[in-house]
């Protein structure tokens, strides 16, 4: 199986997912593909609301590619690596529609960025969360304004801290990551396909106006996170990390 970004429109609601073999990760062309088709979808006056999606039963994303991380050579290269997900939070956050993200499996590393972006996340009770980076000698710095921003500073500190620690799907709940914890497949389904729906229905500049206020003070993302992919990148090229990335 091939990485895939699919986007496609049905009942007001727009879909975009993604898959990848090793286990749903985000290497720099899926993260650049998924911002090309969420501009698509935002321009498609037939979408009302979006919903971002994964493949498979298992993991929703394994976060940004250690198999790509590890071929990082120049500086240049790894900015441009990070900027995808610098990328893809600020078009995100830039949307007059609203996003719904379906969670059915563990969510790691810039993963966890990509579920806080989004409004409305909708898990299934066993998508365990973890923030990896400093395991290999990063940090999550482009996800943290998305990250502190919806589950605040402490909790993000206590994940970013125990990078080698799993989460519960009830922590990721009650610190706000996840809206809503579903017991099944058919009832994360549902649930999507439920919130989706209702959001769409309401009208088009409410949505986008409220949207703004969630996103205020935000503005300064636009170069906060850039910065925050120049630091990362130089952290990635540092013998240390790549010493520990060839570990794996």
């Amino acid at each position: 199986m091939n990485a895939t970004v699919n986007h496609f429109e049905k009942d007001s609601i727009g879909y975009l997912e993604f898959s990848h073999p090793a286990g749903n990760s985000l290497p720099s062309a899926l993260l650049k593909e998924l911002d090309v088709r969420l501009g698509k979808l935002s321009k498609n006056d037939a979408v009302k609301t979006i919903v971002i999606q994964s493949s498979g039963t298992r993991a929703f994303s394994g976060g940004a590619s250690l198999s790509e991380m590890k071929e990082l050579k120049r500086f240049d290269q790894a900015k441009e690596f990070f900027m995808g997900f610098a990328n893809l939070i600020n078009s995100i956050r830039l949307l007059n529609k609203f996003v719904v993200v379906r969670v059915q499996g563990k969510v790691v590393g810039g993963a966890v960025g990509l579920v806080a972006a989004c409004d409305y996340a909708i898990a299934l009770d066993q998508a365990l969360i973890k923030l990896s980076e400093l395991s290999i000698g990063i940090g999550p710095y482009v996800i943290e304004p998305a990250v502190s921003r919806k589950i605040g500073t402490t909790a993000f500190s206590q994940l970013s801290l125990n990078a080698h620690e799993w989460k519960s799907a009830e922590w990721g709940e009650q610190k706000g990551l996840f809206t809503t914890l579903c017991k099944t497949e058919e009832e994360l389904n549902f649930k999507v396909n439920e919130i989706a729906s209702r959001l769409a229905q309401y009208p088009e500049k409410a949505n986008a106006t409220l949207r703004k206020l969630h996103w205020k003070e935000t503005d300064h993302w636009v170069d906060l996170l850039p910065k925050n992919a120049e630091i990362t990148a130089k952290l990635a090229l540092e013998k240390a990390t790549q010493d520990l990335l060839n570990k794996l």
